[in-house]
């Protein structure tokens, strides 16, 4: 099996290197392509285009910031794809996102597997993601050879575009758990308290703290998921509340936060960066 993998960032990256440990015969293309390039000493073919990359591959694999920019390649590419090729798009896209790519998705000639994924760069680097999967029922035998080196498990959501709305509601609780988290250690910090012991082992304690609490405090957010893509996520969010009828008062506070840290030039940063939008001054 030939994969294609478009975009090669934290995720992407992780990814295709997991299917070359697999054998597997892995394309790959970045719009930078100085970011693809290490993967060539992996065994990747790093291609010019997106079209070259899927030429020939029997699983297109889309790993890229926002529908927009899945769109945009995925339309670059297709002078490239093999009619009745799989898509499996693992960007978090949205609701509406999902729904638009499948329609592109159609108008392509492509089978279509709207698959985001639970796990930054840790899992992804380790194969431990959960990914989301939903699509046609014919499908399921052609994503389980792909998703084996990469994933813990695949959880299948119902037809395609259900993959992107589950995705968000576990996105609602990272956001807002790691805003609250920084507003918090912001609090203790000005207050000269250690917050973690104040937790630590009673029922409000929680493992995610753990990992993000030493980076507020040391202001130091090696990415494995990017401030801005937070924001992007929260927004997504907002709007599936909007279809839904739910209010989403709580994540706009904390996209607002994500957003006000990337204004201060952390947009690249891990997303215990949030920290720098709320902390008090020294």
């Amino acid at each position: 099996m030939t994969l294609a993998m478009l975009g090669t960032g934290i995720m992407g990256a992780a990814v295709a290197r997991n299917w070359l440990r697999a054998g597997q015969e892995v394309r790959v293309w970045n719009r930078t392509r100085a970011n693809a390039e290490p993967l060539a000493e992996d065994g990747a073919f790093v291609a010019d285009s997106a079209a070259e990359a899927v030429a020939g591959a029997g699983t297109v694999v889309t790993v890229l910031f926002d529908a927009d920019s899945v769109e945009s390649v995925m339309r670059a590419a297709a002078p490239g794809l093999t009619t009745g090729a799989l898509w499996l798009q693992l960007s978090t896209v949205g609701a509406a996102g999902a729904d638009a790519l499948g329609r592109l998705a159609e108008e392509l000639g492509l089978v279509y597997v709207d698959a985001p994924v639970l796990g930054t760069r840790g899992p992804a680097e380790q194969g431990k993601l959960n990914v989301l999967a939903s699509g046609p029922q014919e499908a399921k035998a052609r994503v389980e050879e792909p998703a084996g080196p990469i994933a813990a498990k695949v959880t299948w959501c119902g037809a395609a575009g259900r993959g992107s709305r589950v995705k968000l509601v576990v996105n609602s609780w990272v956001v807002t758990n790691v805003a609250a988290l920084a507003q918090s250690v912001a609090l203790a910090d000005a207050l000269g308290v250690d917050f973690l012991s104040l937790i630590e082992g009673g029922p409000l304690d929680m493992g995610y703290a753990h990992m993000k609490t030493p980076l507020m405090l040391g202001r130091e957010y090696p990415a494995a998921f990017p401030v801005e893509g937070a924001a992007k996520d929260a927004g997504l969010v907002a709007e599936l509340a909007g279809m839904l009828g739910v209010d989403s008062s709580i994540v706009d506070t904390a996209r607002a936060a994500f957003e006000a840290a990337a204004a201060r030039g952390f947009g690249g940063e891990d997303i215990a960066a949030v920290y720098e939008a709320v902390r008090a001054p020294k």
